[in-house]
């Protein structure tokens, strides 16, 4: 039995990596990969970080696509071969005429989870506009949805099973810049790599629309390093690369942003 008390100490989505970790329990004891539901980011890196300190049991994760923020994991003893394939995903098409009746992200997730399925079981959303969009769920639920997923707002829609080459995936666009700061505090950086001014990022971190590896920080000071992936809500991500200490002692800041 794993030292589950030890574990979650200080976790932060505990009732999520309780889950983890009792599928962990059950690949140890019965020799056999398990499969988490659909983890949000922060829960995927906190289970992720999680799995670096056991010995006993290995982790692979994937949302049907590299860029995926939803995630299924797998489990298995360290002594097991685990790949991405032993992974179950879906992917459905939500097709309807949008033209005079726009959806959203969370219009077709609200149509989704008002069937009565529960956040757990829907990866990725992708809205393709006036046509619909396609949505990454568990196999089991797919003929489920196939009756019962029939309109997204005022729009009746069919729901079908496709295969995965017909996924409509965007390639996120990738800027590379670099910035000089007097410090690496949250706001100096973000700011410069979002393109936005100093107070309207303080704005953003103040209303927790800014998370730092997943994890929602609330203070502007905060600290960089190299590594860390700063993400805003609509705005993209940003991935903070090599730093360096200039002669006049301020730091110069590789930056990727992701759009």
């Amino acid at each position: 039995m794993l030292p589950k008390d030890d574990l979650l100490k200080a976790a932060e989505n505990r009732a999520a990596l309780t889950r983890v970790l009792d599928l962990a329990d059950q690949a140890i004891r019965t020799w056999e990969v398990t499969v988490t539901d659909f983890l949000s980011p922060p829960e995927l890196a906190e289970a992720q970080s999680l799995f670096q300190r056991l010995t006993d049991v290995q982790f692979v994760a994937w949302g049907g696509y590299p860029q995926a923020e939803r995630q299924r994991g797998a489990i298995a003893r360290s002594e097991l071969p685990l790949d991405l394939d032993q992974i179950p995903l879906a992917l459905i098409d939500i097709a309807g005429n949008f033209l005079f009746d726009t959806a959203t992200h969370r219009d077709f997730l609200g149509s989704l989870l008002g069937t009565g399925l529960v956040r757990e079981k829907v990866g990725d959303i992708i809205v393709l506009g006036e046509r619909g969009a396609q949505a990454i769920v568990v196999p089991e639920l797919v003929e489920f949805l196939e009756m019962q997923l029939v309109q997204v707002r005022s729009v009746p829609v069919k729901t079908r099973p496709i295969d995965w080459q017909e996924l409509r995936v965007r390639q996120p666009k990738k800027k590379e810049m670099t910035t000089v700061e007097a410090s690496l505090r949250l706001d100096a950086v973000a700011s410069a790599g979002f393109g936005m001014s100093r107070s309207k990022m303080v704005d953003l971190i103040s209303a927790g629309d800014v998370r730092v590896n997943w994890k929602p920080i609330s203070q502007s000071s905060h600290p960089l390093q190299q590594g860390d992936l700063v993400a805003i809500r609509s705005k993209g991500r940003l991935e903070v690369g090599e730093i360096a200490v200039t002669k006049k002692q301020r730091y110069r800041v590789s930056l990727t942003r992701y759009v």
